[in-house]
């Protein structure tokens, strides 16, 4: 079997099928309680196409869950945990050839993986005779925790994951105009969803942070380097916006140097709150009732914790990185990444006018409900897994 670039096209899903689509899922850390991007997409993306007829296996990196934890069945969905090493320069590597392997064995229809990172194995799984599809979530390589070596190995899963997957899905305009360009690769764009906003009184959680309604910053993410929470918090001082809370939620692993930096900035200001990491319900009632969101990352695929904030009817800050300035928001929303100095005026300027900050808020809502359907996604994604699981005649090996 020659292992190469695959020239893609769009097909026509075939009208009827004998059997479901048997998917299997690999390069995210976990599906239930486990926070991050790729994580997120996965719980909302994966439930919707078993109702459309998949049969979906998630493969787990099993040091994520106790024992007790690993549920066998969620939504719809059958979870298996494969082992994987707790040092992370290892982890996702060593994680992802077992993953292929045990691919290999069980033969689905198509074997999807996520990220650049896990994409360095994509030739391995086309050796084994797997139809392979990548969805590119961002460029990893840019992320400001990674040293040079870990970021030219996430460069060599960028080139690998496109070049030989049967088909490459990217999340954002920005991702597949760079892979195109960069690799002459013809990606198919499936964005990511905005959910329907789910509001919620204010009630324990607001009580237990001592946040008031509409009187406190939000930001959502995983504490890492490269969301630039260290950045906001700069920005929010220097605001002096009185009777204001700055509320930062998202976790980070145990003895995490960033994290240690955050929690002592936070100490030193009663007006700081680290939330750890949230979920359902209780991330609901944050988004619910904030006054502000702010996004000011360095990098994103495509932010699904903004397009969330967008669909509670939240005023958005966020950095003008091009994954952000995708998202339909108006253009004064928007500052140059590490500018403190430019975000803090932004912050005093929707303090002072909080009315006039929210205006816009239910253009950009109809906006997403129009562009970033999870429902919408789920459905091409399928069209995708169908065109690679039959036979195409410009494929080699």
């Amino acid at each position: 079997m020659a292992l190469n670039a695959t020239t893609y096209r769009d097909e026509a899903a075939p009208a009827t099928r004998q059997r479901p689509l048997r998917i299997m899922v690999v390069g995210l850390r976990g599906l239930v309680g486990v926070q991050g991007g790729i994580e997120t997409h996965a719980r909302m993306l994966y439930p919707l196409l078993a109702r459309l007829g998949c049969e979906i296996e998630v493969l787990h990196r099993s040091p994520y869950y106790q024992v007790a934890d690993r549920r066998p069945r969620w939504h719809g969905l059958t979870l298996t945990y494969v082992w994987s090493p707790v040092i992370p320069v290892l982890e996702t590597a060593v994680h992802t050839l077992l993953c292929v392997l045990y691919a290999a064995f069980r033969r689905p229809d198509i074997l999807h993986i996520h990220a650049v990172g896990p994409g360095l194995l994509a030739p391995l799984a086309r050796l084994l005779g797997l139809r392979v599809v990548l969805t590119h979530h961002g460029q990893d390589y840019k992320r400001e925790k990674w040293g040079s070596l870990a970021k030219s190995v996430l460069r060599a899963g960028e080139k690998f994951g496109v070049r030989f997957a049967n088909r490459s899905i990217a999340v954002s305009p920005a991702i597949r105009e760079e892979i195109e360009m960069r690799h002459g690769i013809d990606v198919t764009m499936i964005p990511n969803g905005a959910p329907h906003a789910r509001h919620r009184r204010a009630g324990d959680v607001l009580a237990r942070f001592e946040l008031t309604k509409r009187r406190y910053v939000l930001c959502v993410g995983r504490i890492d380097p490269g969301k630039r929470q260290l950045d906001l918090i700069e920005a929010f001082e220097r605001a002096r916006i009185n009777g204001w809370k700055l509320a930062i939620v998202g976790g980070a692993p145990p003895k995490d140097a960033y994290l240690a930096r955050l929690e002592e900035r936070a100490n030193f200001n009663p007006d700081i709150v680290l939330t750890g990491y949230q979920e359902g319900p209780a991330l609901r009632e944050l988004y619910s009732h904030a006054g502000l969101f702010v996004l000011p990352s360095a990098a994103e695929g495509h932010p699904i914790a903004l397009l969330e904030a967008a669909s509670y009817g939240v005023p958005i800050f966020a950095s003008a990185i091009p994954a952000n300035l995708f998202v339909p928001l108006p253009r004064d929303r928007f500052f140059p990444v590490g500018d403190t100095t430019a975000l803090a005026k932004l912050l005093r300027r929707a303090a002072v006018d909080p009315s006039a900050i929210r205006q816009g808020c239910q253009s950009v809502i109809a906006a997403l409900r129009v562009g970033y359907s999870w429902r919408g996604a789920a459905r091409r994604t399928r069209s995708v897994y169908t065109a690679v699981a039959k036979p195409m005649s410009n494929e080699h090996g």
